[in-house]
């Protein structure tokens, strides 16, 4: 309707401006009609329908990946503490945590208009999906993980970041030279280093290089 409007307004030949007035009128009397039907069902729904059975629609945007968390542990559960600004108003039921004997998935729904999602795959040792729960505080989901056996300490959280971590510790041989675990600990620092770091280490081996060079100790 609203570009028939604009090409009448467009229009100069008598033809084409009756043309278009003609379809103009057609085209509201067909939305009038649907209008009046509309109107009609709504109408119906209303007298059939109980009120509570009228649920309105949730609207949600997309899902946020929650990244940041902590953890701590007793010597039954393993806890993992969640921060979200205001998921303490959110309904009871749009807070939905799924345990696995080694892993567990969160998902908050329309929280501020967004979902929220987290998923844990292999935890560090199994759990209890029974004695498993959650509890949402003020801003704060707090799930709580079973151990299945009970008064075992976790060094970590899951399986891949103890591998992670053990890969990052320096290897050192007692066989070898000791200055050839030196230089392995400062090839981890510069790899691992910014750029600043590496300028300070580039630095450092050329005054070495040049003291060496004019006969000086090194250290």
């Amino acid at each position: 309707l609203e570009e028939v409007k604009v090409l009448l307004e467009k229009a100069t030949r008598k033809r084409v401006r009756d043309a278009l007035t003609a379809e103009k009128s057609k085209i509201e009397t067909e939305i009038k009609n649907k209008m009046q039907q509309k109107s009609q069902k709504k109408a119906e729904l209303l007298d059939n329908e109980k009120p509570a059975a009228v649920v309105a629609p949730i609207t949600t945007g997309y899902t946020v990946k929650i990244s940041n968390y902590g953890w701590d542990q007793s010597d039954k559960f393993v806890k993992i503490y969640i921060t979200l600004t205001g998921v303490h108003q959110v309904p009871t039921e749009n807070v939905q945590v799924h345990f696995t004997e080694r892993s567990f998935d969160l998902l908050v729904k329309n929280l501020n208009g967004k979902s929220y999602s987290m998923i844990v795959n292999n935890l560090l040792k199994p759990i209890s999906v029974e004695g498993s729960s959650k509890k949402v505080k003020t801003d704060t989901v707090l799930i709580l993980c079973r151990k299945k056996v009970e008064n075992t300490r976790w060094d970590y959280l899951t399986q891949v970041e103890k591998e992670c971590k053990e890969k990052e510790k320096p290897s050192y041989d007692t066989e070898t030279d000791p200055s050839e675990g030196l230089m392995n600990v400062l090839k981890k620092i510069y790899e691992d280093g910014d750029d600043d770091m590496k300028r300070t280490i580039n630095k450092a081996w050329v005054e070495s290089r040049e003291k060496q060079a004019k006969g000086d100790t090194e250290f």
